[in-house]
């Protein structure tokens, strides 16, 4: 999720519990061995143990189209420690696929197959080596094709966007294909695309037989998803959205460790922006959020955001639940 789901966002939503893994913003590989501030640049972690400060571990996801030149790259990122690699072939953008990059490749197997071979080949056997995809490009007619060439190059996991390129992030998704290449590969699924609640995880588990599911923009959405399903999956109760954690405990977080650390790489004219795109999501689950983007929707001082965001602190309780202590 480029532009929002960065190492500042990755920080603040894994403090919330219930997140095992994280994967990075995709980082473009084209000709040449990226340098080591190219890497933890993308992903800070790197300086961290390859973990969020909350200790969630962290895979680093490469994107690109030249099998050497990948492992390459993947060789030189292992070194630094992240907990895995993962290689992009979801991504839907039309400038990333016009460069041969991403949900484009789904069009030829056969070279999906020589990227994740070459990478598993060249990184240490402890290091895990994943793969994500969509159902294809233009159409879905080559899923299993692709799902069968990372299986049998070496993957240890395998992540399905249950749309194609062409559906974008329109709804559905189409899990009951997830629940086809289940059918044809033996190694490990996680399902992924429009889950935004636990009923519908819940839904996502059934259609598809995959236990395991990543979220993006649901969890950004409702930063409380993953604690919820967790505790949905200890005491069988299902927590609508918004109701895992308090506003309070979002809003202290996003104020106190998200802001000034967006605010540290993000230039200070974008900033409001990045805001803004985030209380876009929050708004969806808590009714607070709506009413803060009303409130700084024609705002772009980033000074004025900051102005608010400190006015906002006394009126939260310092006991806020479900909140990691921040450091």
């Amino acid at each position: 999720m480029e532009g929002l789901l960065d190492h500042s966002l990755r920080d603040a939503l894994t403090r919330f519990g219930g997140v095992d893994m994280c994967v990075t913003e995709f980082i473009r590989v084209t000709d040449s061995v990226l340098p080591k501030r190219a890497f933890v640049r993308v992903m800070p972690e790197l300086l961290n143990g390859g973990r969020t400060a909350a200790g969630v571990p962290v895979r680093a996801q490469l994107l690109g189209s030249d099998p050497a030149c990948l492992a390459d790259n993947a060789a030189a990122l292992a070194q630094l420690g992240p907990h895995g690699i993962d290689l992009n072939f979801g991504c839907p953008a039309k400038t990333v696929n016009r460069h041969r990059g991403g949900a484009v490749l789904l069009q030829e197997p056969d070279l999906v197959h020589r990227i994740v071979s070459e990478v598993r080949r060249t990184v240490a056997e402890h290091v895990p080596v994943s793969a994500k995809m969509r159902l294809g490009y233009e159409d879905d007619a080559l899923a299993e094709d692709c799902a069968r060439a990372i299986e049998a190059a070496g993957a240890s996991e395998l992540v399905v966007h249950a749309r194609t390129k062409v559906h974008g992030y329109k709804p559905p998704a189409y899990w009951d294909r997830i629940a086809d290449i289940r059918q044809v590969v033996k190694l490990p699924l996680v399902a992924n695309g429009e889950i935004w609640s636990v009923a519908d995880a819940l839904r996502c588990r059934a259609v598809t037989g995959v236990q395991d599911v990543m979220i993006g923009r649901g969890m950004v959405t409702d930063p409380g998803l993953a604690l919820a399903l967790k505790q949905h999956d200890a005491s069988g109760r299902i927590h609508l959205p918004g109701q895992a954690l308090p506003w309070s405990a979002v809003l202290r977080v996003l104020a106190q460790v998200w802001w000034p650390r967006m605010c540290a790489h993000v230039e200070a004219r974008h900033r409001a922006g990045r805001l803004k795109q985030w209380l876009n999501y929050l708004r969806k689950a808590y009714p607070q959020g709506q009413a803060a983007f009303d409130e700084l929707r024609l705002l772009r001082d980033a000074r004025e955001l900051e102005a608010w965001l400190d006015a906002q602190l006394p009126a939260m309780s310092p006991d806020s639940p479900g909140v990691l202590t921040l450091v």
